[in-house]
């Protein structure tokens, strides 16, 4: 009978294996997390430009029925929502006229400031929409 040795017949990993992978796996991370980061920054953006769009739709409605757009977003029976307002500060500043006017901004706030260099996503009564060609 042959006395069997567990130590001698034991498969596992090397310490240089382990390094190898974890490098990769760093490696990886390295590569794609800018990436997903700056995803989840534009969805952010995405989220506070449907969010303006439905301001301005309020605000023409206001327009209709009180001959002037509302000076902030309560007059509009409006909140915020939680996944724009934990990214941007929304404001809406009006001019009576004639003609009234209105400009709608969402200025992004912590984290998001890295998207589009800080830039404020403004959309005006007129439907002009800044920065271009970023909308």
């Amino acid at each position: 009978m042959t006395q069997h040795h567990p130590s001698r017949d034991a498969a596992g990993f090397t310490l240089l294996e382990v390094l190898i992978a974890a490098a990769v796996v760093v490696i990886l991370l390295m590569i794609a997390l800018p990436s997903y980061l700056a995803q989840m920054r534009k969805s952010h953006r995405g989220s506070a430009e449907s969010h303006l769009m439905d301001i301005a739709a309020r605000q023409q409605q206001y327009l209709f029925d009180n001959r002037a757009y509302a000076p902030d977003i309560a007059t509009l029976n409006m909140t915020t929502p939680s996944d724009v307002s934990a990214f941007y500060t929304i404001s809406i500043s009006t001019a009576a006229g004639p003609p009234p006017s209105f400009t709608a901004s969402a200025t992004p706030i912590g984290s998001q400031r890295l998207d589009l260099g800080g830039a404020a996503l403004t959309l005006s009564n007129t439907g002009a929409k800044t920065p271009v060609g970023v909308w």
